[in-house]
């Protein structure tokens, strides 16, 4: 707090223990909970909630003001949880009148020059990895990984615990638990690794797997596939979320396996 190269606005509301380096700036109407690191060139600008022990690192630009004509200065934040790492150069932009906030939960790993714009909830232990961006107004669960420079097509849904691979570009929702990969983007299995450092059980994980055959692999339309989920499948947590997903999904969900010719 009393770093003296560092601006710090006396409107901000910084806890104890917070580390602010050199030449990093924070503006007015800023909270930053205990323990939280604030590296170097970092811009924490107004609206920003940040939780405890969080680490963001230089050149980072938090909170600015979305990259959206239909934004008319309402007065909207970004929340980020607690035990977040952002990396170097990252960018994350304030909501707008849709949300009036951008949301990260609690212990992420946001790596470089990733770029979470307006509106857009990221859930909690989500990792996205160099370069990653996303569109406004996107919804991503809780685990869920994405492999570098990956692109998410704004209004996106991504389901928990779903893995999608580099260079990837996401045009429509991502069921949860799945691995998606090539273009156009498909589904290439589910994220059995990732489940089972999470604790699944081999049943549970080869549930799933028999949910997505019917939904990908049997010819069956989303439709005709999540009747015959729901009337030959055991009701479970993970079942019903799955179903739940599709019901809900706006731009549709990805294809099964794609083969080019």
């Amino acid at each position: 707090m009393n770093q003296p190269l560092a601006y710090v606005h006396p409107g901000a509301k910084i806890a104890k223990n917070v580390v602010i380096e050199p030449f990093a700036t924070i503006h007015n109407n800023v909270k930053i909970g205990e323990g939280t690191w604030i590296g170097s060139n970092v811009t924490i600008m107004e609206g920003a909630r940040i939780g405890k022990n969080c680490n963001i690192f230089p050149g980072s630009v938090i909170s600015a003001v979305p990259q959206d004509l239909k934004y008319n200065d309402e007065d909207t934040t970004v929340e980020i949880g607690d035990n977040v790492t952002i990396r170097e150069c990252v960018t994350i932009n304030r909501g707008t009148a849709d949300r009036m906030k951008t949301v990260v939960g609690n212990n992420c790993l946001i790596m470089a020059y990733c770029h979470i714009a307006h509106d857009c909830v990221v859930g909690n232990n989500c990792i996205f990895s160099n370069n990653s961006t996303l569109a406004g107004h996107i919804t991503i669960g809780d685990y869920v990984v994405l492999a570098g420079m990956t692109a998410v097509h704004q209004f996106v849904s991504i389901g928990n615990h779903a893995f999608v691979t580099g260079g990837s570009l996401v045009r429509k929702d991502v069921p949860p638990y799945v691995k998606a990969a090539r273009e156009p983007l498909s589904y290439v299995g589910i994220n059995s690794v990732g489940l089972r450092r999470r604790g699944y059980s081999t049943e549970k994980i080869r549930e799933i797997q028999n949910i997505f055959r019917i939904l990908y692999q049997k010819n069956y339309n989303n439709t005709q596939a999540s009747e015959i989920i729901e009337a030959e499948m055991e009701a479970t947590p993970e079942r019903d979320e799955i179903l739940q997903f599709i019901k809900n999904s706006h731009r549709g969900i990805m294809k099964g396996y794609f083969k080019s010719n």
